[in-house]
């Protein structure tokens, strides 16, 4: 009989990889935070160096120039990143998650060929679906793809794009008819495409290392060749690479709330008050106990939903257990550093402190890639659908029940 190995306890595979994105971390990100957000924008040669320590081709199998790592690589590597500045990590997050889990899983041997090398060494993704009027309703696109001989001509706009200023190439999806019958298609859209648009940069509350644009798409005509999967698969593409997606921003958050609560722990022993550190009191003592127990418990929901995912997870737990570790881990990332922000007391509330940064980039984790109500209706339907005798399909970005 194998002996199962606690959630958290590392592999000294996982560990060491662990260990060398936090020291990546305290040595290229850190300087680099307080400037990148006043300025709202990566540094260019962070983004040099987020590539050439392989964190932007993680799951990319090495015959493609990638580590070959597998998802649990690339959430210890999200944490790790999120512990110092979370904006960061949208990218590492957004390229394997999302575009490199899409190719890897609905792309042909050519587009592999095509694509992971670049996505490997120099190109950054972007995942174009969110638009102005289609936003937890996320298949209410107006953004469509018009077949032409061969070819599809493509027109619309997509809007919060995150990493859009800096990518190469946008999965981009549009509505299509396909055989008298209209549905979703993904599409590989090059930037350097005719007709593409990537528009001003979005000025953001938080995660402002990332860029967020809108994408323009006019008269954007595209091969036959770059369609991932087939015509109309666009929407269960989508909800598959979402439920990965969501894992990752799950780790953002954890990774948060664990540099929130180092930030808090090392001040409380310094800063003193009544000629003690603050640490001594009760009233600090245990918000920091509360903390701590909080990220713990979202950590083990993030590192348990990614052990599912390699290890073979269920229909049902594919949906609900990036669901619940997403909206819980969203949750604690705004409560820890929330009370992260009271321990610094008014030192907590202005620039020059970490805490008032993870304040600010935590919002974000109950709204992207699914509102927290999204993701309890997507639990509540895993859950009902025992009970209630329905079949589970896929609508709007989440789950619904068919009695």
């Amino acid at each position: 009989m194998i002996e199962a190995m606690p959630l958290t306890r590392l592999s000294e595979e996982e560990q060491l990889w662990k260990e060398k994105v936090r020291t990546f971390s305290e040595e290229k990100i850190r300087p680099l935070v307080s400037k990148m957000d006043q300025e709202a924008k990566i540094a260019p040669e962070l983004l040099e160096e987020l590539f050439s320590a392989g964190l932007m081709g993680i799951e990319i199998p090495k015959v493609y120039g990638g580590m070959s790592g597998n998802i649990f690589h690339s959430i210890l590597a999200i944490e790790e990143i999120s512990r110092v500045d979370p904006g960061v990590a949208v990218y590492v997050d957004v390229q394997s998650a999302l575009i490199v889990n899409a190719i890897m899983n609905w792309g042909n041997g050519d587009q592999k060929r095509r694509y992971l090398p670049r996505l490997a060494k120099t190109t950054v993704g972007a995942y174009a679906l969110s638009e102005k009027n289609a936003g937890s309703d996320a298949f209410a696109l107006s953004t469509i793809a018009e077949k032409e001989g061969k070819d599809f001509v493509l027109n619309g706009s997509k809007h919060f794009t995150s990493s859009a200023a800096e990518a190469g190439l946008f999965l981009v999806f549009a509505k299509t008819v396909h055989e008298g019958k209209s549905g979703i298609t993904a599409f590989l859209v090059e930037r350097s495409s005719p007709g593409v648009r990537v528009g001003d940069k979005v000025d953001k509350m938080g995660i402002r290392a990332n860029s967020t644009c809108e994408l323009v798409l006019e008269n954007v005509r595209v091969r036959r060749e770059d369609i991932l999967g087939k015509p109309g698969d666009g929407e269960r593409l989508a909800i598959d690479t979402l439920n990965v997606g969501r894992i990752g921003i799950a780790a953002q958050m954890v990774g948060l709330a664990q540099g929130a609560l180092e930030a808090a722990l090392a001040y409380a022993q310094k800063r003193k008050q009544f000629g003690q550190r603050i640490a001594v009191y009760q009233g600090v003592q245990f918000p920091l106990a509360r903390m701590a127990t909080k990220v713990e418990a979202a950590r083990l929901l993030v590192y348990n939903a990614t052990r599912l995912m390699i290890h073979g997870a269920t229909p049902l737990e594919s949906y609900r257990t990036p669901a619940m570790a997403k909206v819980f881990a969203s949750e604690v990332a705004e409560q820890v550093s929330s009370q992260a922000v009271e321990i610094f007391g008014g030192n907590g509330f202005i620039k020059e402190y970490p805490v008032e940064k993870f304040y600010r980039d935590a919002k974000i984790g109950q709204i992207y890639e699914g509102t927290s109500n999204i993701q309890f209706r997507t639990i509540a339907s895993t859950l009902l659908k025992g009970t209630q005798g329905g079949d589970l399909s896929v609508n709007d970005g989440s789950l619904q029940m068919n009695p």
